[in-house]
């Protein structure tokens, strides 16, 4: 059975998520974010050597990194209908934003959560912490652009969604300004309503 390390309000959920979709069968390993357990030397030589999660255990392969957790399983499980074939004119655009969450979104969600969370409060800089949620509501505009005329970000639903979607849901979450950008609105409540994701966050 597919093993998957976990904590909730984190990357980790991209796979559980998918899993859901994919109606696969997997064993839950949590912690709770920060704990000092994924920071042990065991756990750092054995499963992460970050101390951090998602890690997916299949067997005799190990894997971390969300997105290559995501193409793993569509690849290996059968879950070709989450992403378009190569030769399908979406393909193009389910790279682009495959790779867009962790190119230009995620790294502005962690610079606020670090000034506003992880960091005590006499190291904390509003200044940054105003900047990251500038920057991540400029970088999402492009999101809401792709949404015009469809429900989804290359076609159909795919594994795309769920890495782009997940950060935008994030952004939701840390209180970016959405008002100006209706479909993207939409899009994150679409996500948001889908029976697989509601498992994945309730984890």
């Amino acid at each position: 059975m597919l093993k998957l390390y976990f904590a909730p309000r984190s990357r980790a959920i991209r796979v559980a998520w998918l899993l859901e979709e994919m109606d696969l069968d997997y064993e839950l390993v949590s912690y709770a974010l920060g704990d000092p357990a994924m920071r042990s030397p065991e756990y750092r030589a054995d499963i992460h050597p970050m101390g951090r999660v998602p890690v997916l255990v299949d067997g005799d392969v190990q894997i971390m990194e969300s997105g290559a957790i995501l193409e793993y399983l569509i690849t290996r499980h059968d879950g070709d209908r989450f992403r378009p074939a190569p030769t399908n004119r979406e393909y193009p655009a389910y790279l682009q934003w495959l790779h867009y969450s962790e190119g230009m979104l995620m790294p502005q969600v962690n610079s606020y959560m670090v000034e506003t969370f992880f960091l005590p409060p006499e190291r904390q800089s509003e200044t940054h912490a105003k900047r990251a949620k500038k920057l991540l509501g400029q970088m999402l505009a492009p999101v809401d652009s792709a949404l015009d005329g469809r429900n989804y970000l290359a076609g159909d639903f795919s594994a795309a969604d769920i890495m782009t979607g997940s950060a935008a849901i994030s952004a939701k979450g840390i209180g970016i300004d959405m008002s100006h950008m209706p479909r993207l609105i939409e899009y994150v409540d679409r996500l948001m309503t889908r029976p697989a994701y509601k498992k994945a966050a309730a984890l």
